[in-house]
């Protein structure tokens, strides 16, 4: 239970931080997206699971404040957070690298989306524009908040562990 209530909090802080602070000062109008690194961070920390369960919150949200409808970006992220999930036993939580490049590439995917449901299907077909000018500063600053953020995560992540197996001891 205290995962739970700890991952819904996590997830309220990372979009506050995302739409309030980095939405109102972001650089080349891009700001990094947190609870995409939230949910790429549970996913490959603690399984499918978990990453489906963040990315499903995380989505909400999104599609809550940011989407014309519920649903869409609640589907994405559950699909990021799940696909994430499949590197947690290959997984060392120190190494950063690894993280750092399933986030370019879960951000490379995220904005690719975006951008076929948003304006390609209006037919607006300038791809390089969009690769140049929105994908590549948004993926720059979601790992450059990876690399912080992502640390924070592993020692949550730990700091957790470490009172579920000191509750189980003493139960």
């Amino acid at each position: 239970m205290r995962r739970v209530i700890t991952i819904f909090i996590l997830v309220i802080l990372s979009f506050l931080l995302q739409s309030a602070v980095f939405g109102y000062h972001n650089v080349m109008g891009s700001s990094p997206n947190l609870l995409l690194v939230l949910t790429m961070s549970f996913g490959i920390m603690r399984g499918r699971r978990e990453g489906l369960l963040v990315g499903v919150l995380s989505g909400f949200l999104y599609d809550v404040f940011f989407g014309s409808f519920i649903g869409p970006y609640m589907m994405l992220f559950m699909f990021i957070g799940y696909m994430n999930g499949a590197f947690h036993k290959d997984f060392l939580m120190e190494d950063i690298m690894l993280p750092v490049f399933i986030i370019a590439l879960d951000e490379l995917a995220f904005n690719f989306v975006v951008y076929v449901a948003a304006f390609l299907l209006r037919n607006r077909t300038d791809l390089s524009y969009y690769f140049i000018h929105v994908f590549l500063p948004q993926v720059f600053y979601t790992v450059l908040a990876t690399v912080i953020v992502y640390r924070f995560n592993v020692w949550l992540n730990k700091f957790l562990k470490k009172k579920v197996k000191e509750n189980a001891t003493t139960a």
